[in-house]
């Protein structure tokens, strides 16, 4: 069985397995409108399973980019003047904060002297 709230004009605006505060009626069986309503419900779930993956692999990606950007810099490819201004800013408040992280640092990866 199925609990359902439909809008004015009929159409499903929610479905659960039990019942809720604001169901406007039930329906007893699986029917085409039921199956088409938990197939947007699995594909927008695994769309928010992908986002929050991608979410949490931006912040992973930063470490990245800045340990990309010091050795570019260090190997002599680029100079910190050749980014934007805004882009120096950022990353030298990045840096600052890498290093205040002082022993932790060390934990993470021993080579890095800093970055500029």
């Amino acid at each position: 069985m199925y609990y359902v709230q439909r809008n004015e004009e009929g159409q499903l605006t929610r479905v659960e397995n039990e019942p809720f505060t604001g169901m406007t009626g039930e329906v007893f069986t699986q029917t085409p409108e039921i199956t088409a309503w938990n197939n947007a419900r699995n594909v927008v779930d695994e769309s928010l399973q992908h986002k929050e993956l991608l979410q949490r692999s931006d912040l992973e990606m930063v470490r990245v980019l800045d340990d990309l950007i010091f050795l570019l810099i260090q190997k002599g490819v680029i100079t910190i003047t050749d980014l934007p201004p805004m882009a120096q800013v950022k990353l030298m408040n990045r840096a600052q904060a890498r290093q205040g992280l002082g022993g932790l640092e060390d934990l993470l990866n021993s080579d890095d002297q800093g970055i500029f």
